[in-house]
């Protein structure tokens, strides 16, 4: 039996699932937490990695392995290859007027649409960089390098020491704002523009299923990729296919022929694990949202869905908006949550949670239907991410949507999805191999447009 291993390092932990190449039947796994905060040490990745590869039971079996990991993070490399400064996650927003002042200097919106697919916000690599080079500029002369965290976990996996030799792939490069997954290229201009002059160093690009080293272990090192890709990759999405994943972000992606031009900035062109495109809507505020309501309400997620479904469609007009950190899509921030509609005769748990869980939902439906004006067809929808284990949040979102909802059994799907590319790896074959997929339960319920028409009334009425 031919093991492979494929390692999820998220916001929160990191998972490390090791399966059997052929089937993708797990064999076992590990975990460990990373730290809190917004911006993280990338030791401190290093050392959950190898906790849960221990706690796996090791890789001295495993015949290759991929990482993926969470997008945008923005790791600084000396040119003794030391970190410089401690990475700022996607979820960091102190770079939300760097990014908006980038957009004002290219000519706006569209500008950057055109030219790398993706406008910048606060969580995109480019607005980062942009904030190191304004607010430290010394750390950003010391800079010679940038990378991703999966750019750096596949570094550390391969023992790497020089920064010249870091990889990526185009589905995480494609969410920095300085390379095309239309063209495959990076944009220096505009990374330099970013740096106010300043040059550096980025990983090269592999391609899909390409090893670009070995581990300390022996075994063969696939590209990896960014963390909704992975998950696009496990569940094996083609064109028709809308995964809406509700974890700490919320992210509404399809696979794509073609790459997303969105003037409007809010779907972003990033490209897939596998050579296509994956155009992707991106939320700051999703399962923590649901996390945020159940500790208001003093009770577990079970009670929460119990009072979410006994309370009428709509809460009877109370609504929440859901910017409880800001918000990445639609572009605010600086916003705060809001709750509008408060009579006395909605004035109860119940109806409180309702409202929580079909405004979380509201804003992803918003995602959904960004994604369609970019041509994108809705074949299915899969839900999946921790949200999804919320029993109110899958019988719910298939009235917010407007479509049957199919909800594949909780998974590990980022770290699954990470297996396969290391499978196909050292498969070395033209498609990932075959994997059964995991059974789905269905969703259905009528449509109920006068939530989101409700929600459309007072999403705007937030500071930003």
């Amino acid at each position: 039996m031919t093991l492979v291993a494929g390692v999820d390092s998220s916001t929160q932990s990191c998972k490390v699932i090791v399966c059997e190449s052929d089937t993708g039947e797990i064999v076992r796994e590990g975990k460990a937490s990373h730290p809190d905060g917004t911006e993280v040490a990338p030791q401190e990745w290093t050392r959950a990695l190898d906790t849960a590869i221990v706690a796996a039971g090791g890789l001295d079996d495993v015949a290759a392995v991929s990482v993926g990991a969470q997008q945008h993070g923005m790791v600084c490399l000396d040119d003794a290859a030391s970190i410089v400064r401690p990475a700022l996650l996607w979820n960091d927003t102190r770079s939300a007027d760097a990014a908006a002042e980038l957009v004002d200097e290219l000519g706006g919106a569209a500008t950057w649409a055109d030219a790398v697919g993706v406008v910048p916000v606060a969580s995109i690599t480019v607005s980062k960089l942009r904030w190191l080079a304004d607010v430290e500029p010394q750390n950003a002369d010391r800079t010679a390098a940038v990378c991703l965290p999966h750019d750096w976990l596949s570094w550390q996996l391969g023992g790497g020491t020089d920064p010249s030799t870091l990889t990526t792939d185009r589905g995480d490069a494609s969410g920095t704002g300085y390379f095309s997954a239309a063209t495959d290229s990076y944009r220096p201009d505009l990374l330099s523009r970013a740096l106010r002059g300043r040059t550096v160093q980025l990983p090269r690009v592999a391609a899909p299923a390409e090893q670009i080293g070995e581990t300390r272990w022996g075994g063969a090192l696939g590209p990896g990729t960014g963390d909704n890709a992975a998950a696009a990759l496990a569940l094996d999405a083609r064109e028709g296919d809308v995964i809406v994943s509700v974890g700490t972000s919320g992210v509404v992606s399809a696979v794509s022929a073609t790459a997303a031009h969105d003037p409007g900035g809010f779907v972003a062109g990033f490209a897939d694990a596998t050579g296509h495109n994956l155009p992707l809507v991106c939320t700051l505020n999703a399962a923590r949202v649901l996390d945020a309501t159940a500790t208001l309400l003093s009770v577990d997620h079970e009670e929460l869905s119990r009072l979410a479904l006994s309370a009428p469609s709509g809460s009877a007009g109370l609504v929440m908006v859901p910017y409880l950190e800001g918000e990445r899509t639609p572009n605010r921030p600086h916003a705060t949550g809001a709750i509008h509609g408060l009579r006395l005769a909605n004035s109860t748990p119940a109806h409180l949670a309702r409202a929580a869980v079909e405004g979380l939902l509201c804003g992803l439906a918003d995602g959904i239907d960004h994604l369609t004006e970019q041509g994108v067809t809705v074949r299915r929808i899969l839900l999946v991410g921790g949200g999804a284990r919320s029993r109110a949040l899958c019988e719910l979102a298939p009235a917010v949507f407007g479509a049957p909802v199919l909800v594949p059994r909780p998974a590990e799907y980022v770290a699954i999805g990470a297996c396969r590319q290391a499978a196909w790896t050292l498969a070395g074959t033209r498609e990932p191999p075959k994997w059964s997929q995991a059974p789905a339960d269905r969703y259905e319920a009528d449509p109920a447009p006068a939530v989101r028409e409700r929600y459309s009334e007072v999403r705007d009425l937030t500071d930003s």
